[in-house]
């Protein structure tokens, strides 16, 4: 696990960063375990910006009356992208090194092996990169918040406004694991209602790095629509082959299910203009929003903060709040309760923001079109609003949850 003793290894250095007062041995302590793609195909996603983020949280949770009462560590490793690597890690932080809430995990396999024994633990996961909207629904905990976005509120806004804009026959390239699964179906249900049918569909493995198979079904389906239902290298990758193969000039629409601005960043405008995308963040939206965004891009090489990064900041300060207002990180059933009874408020980056029963935070979302170059103002000037969906409308509404939690 040279991974978590490199985790360790910048606990120890943070601890004098983040700092213990003279009064450190009465402070509460708690420690917040980033577990993070940060080597893999969706590192530029969440990865070593996850942890910045989280890091920035703290910083900025210190400049609040009565923080000090707090002794705040961050420790770090890398998921792989693997579900049983991510549970040892996990285990091992619950364990042997005092984590009490973990932050990012960069799959909905991994959110989905790990929020078991989060729950086991008595632990809080805060699922700040993970899609499947399972998460709130069978599969939801008392010990689970998940931020930022999921497949419903990706396929209810980008499917919808899509079927309503003509695209009425779809065919899906489907990464095959639990998000491309979940973003297949929650579309496929969209698509339906709305009046548009689905032409077929083909899964890919993660991390394909030749598409032409694939794609070449989606042109013999004659489908209007290609939608995307992967993330990360996979759908950069598949864009970029459709684009060699002509696709869109061809007539066919790309539908791109899960993109982020960093995903945008690695294609260029010239590729990525036109797409249709649902997001949560956009660093350009208002004031709150540029400040952070320039703040995390002077920490990150000039590489601004994607939804999931933005998602890492505000879930952790929310986190850390309710600790203070519990006064213990140890039972992360109450921490998460706390957050929940925090009832709506304003968050920085996300506007009107609230913790549902079921586990769901709920908070406006975006249509976004991605800018022509010409359109464009400079790097990472990359979207225009198209519509903004009500936090209330955004996410699959709590009367349809399949979560046990709901209403006992």
């Amino acid at each position: 696990m040279s991974s978590l003793r490199r985790g360790t290894a910048m606990a120890l250095a943070l601890s004098a960063v983040l700092g213990a007062s003279p009064a450190a041995m009465a402070q509460v302590p708690v420690k917040l375990g980033v577990l993070a793609d940060m080597s893999g195909i969706f590192s530029d996603i969440g990865g070593k910006g996850a942890m910045e983020a989280t890091l920035m949280a703290v910083e900025d949770f210190r400049k609040l009356p009565g923080a000090d009462a707090l002794k705040i560590d961050v420790v770090s490793a890398d998921a792989l992208n693997k579900p049983d690597i991510s549970s040892g890690i996990a285990r091992q932080w619950f364990d042997s090194e005092g984590v009490d809430a973990l932050v990012d995990l960069p799959t909905s396999a991994v959110s989905l092996a790990v929020a078991p024994l989060v729950k086991e633990k008595n632990k809080v996961a805060l699922f700040t990169a993970s899609g499947t909207s399972e998460l709130t629904g069978k599969a939801c905990t008392p010990n689970s918040v998940h931020w930022t976005y999921d497949t419903w509120a990706l396929a209810h806004g980008t499917a919808d406004a899509i079927v309503k804009g003509g695209g009425k026959s779809w065919y899906f390239l489907t990464v095959d694991f639990a998000l491309g699964h979940s973003l297949e179906r929650d579309a496929t249900s969209v698509i339906n209602a709305s009046g548009g049918k689905v032409a077929g569909s083909v899964r890919h493995p993660t991390h394909t790095k030749d598409f032409s198979s694939y794609l070449l079904q989606a042109q013999a389906s004659k489908a209007q629509v290609v939608a995307l239902a992967n993330a990360g290298g996979d759908t950069i990758t598949a864009i970029k082959q459709a684009s060699e193969f002509g696709m869109v000039e061809s007539g066919q629409t790309l539908a791109g299910m899960l993109l982020f601005i960093s995903d945008i960043h690695s294609l260029g405008l010239e590729t990525a203009q036109g797409l249709q995308l649902t997001t949560g963040f956009y660093w350009d939206q208002n004031e709150k929003t540029r400040a952070f965004g320039k703040r995390f891009a002077e920490r990150m090489n000039g590489r601004y903060p994607t939804m999931n990064q933005a998602g890492a900041y505000s879930a952790s300060l929310a986190y850390l709040k309710a600790v203070a207002k519990v006064g213990s990180a140890k039972d992360g059933a109450a921490v998460v309760k706390a957050m929940r009874e925090a009832g709506p408020f304003e968050d920085p980056l996300f506007g009107t923001t609230q913790l549902r029963e079921d586990g769901r935070v709920t908070h406006p979302m975006m249509l976004v079109q991605v800018k022509k170059p010409a359109e464009s103002k400079g790097p990472w000037d990359y979207y225009k609003v198209l519509a903004t969906v009500p936090a209330d409308q955004a996410f699959r509404p709590l009367k349809d949850s399949e979560c046990p939690l709901v209403g006992k």
